[in-house]
């Protein structure tokens, strides 16, 4: 089994910087990507920012500039780094992982529980 953990998040000032952690742990053969999502209430989930294990990050139009993420691909732990955080930042963020199990040829997505981030402003 796949398991992605998440740690960090909490309560933050507008402007203020706030770290993320993804920890996947299991039988892991191969992980292709991680990233998080966000999901505001009342809106749909949408993407917050995606590495791949080459180090190529894709960040969503909202975050550009402020967010970093980086993964180190080994140890499978994933970092959202966010600074000049806005009221508009809220919600609980999902880690997503694209890997391969070891008991697959298939690669596939998991998500983990979600964490609360808010910003107060």
């Amino acid at each position: 089994q796949v398991h992605l953990v998440e740690s960090g998040g909490g309560l933050v000032q507008a402007g203020g910087s706030l770290g993320l952690s993804c920890a996947a742990s299991g039988s892991i053969f191969r992980l292709k990507t991680m990233g998080w999502y966000r999901q505001a209430p009342g809106k749909q989930r949408e993407l917050v920012a995606n590495i791949d294990s080459m180090g190529r990050a894709n960040y969503g139009d909202a975050v550009k500039g402020r967010f970093t993420i980086s993964v180190d691909s080994v140890q499978k732990i994933g970092d959202l780094r966010m600074s000049g955080l806005k009221p508009e930042d809220t919600g609980v963020y999902y880690c997503n992982a694209f890997l391969t199990p070891v008991d697959s040829d298939l690669p596939r997505t998991y998500w983990g529980q979600g964490t609360q981030v808010t910003v107060s402003s």
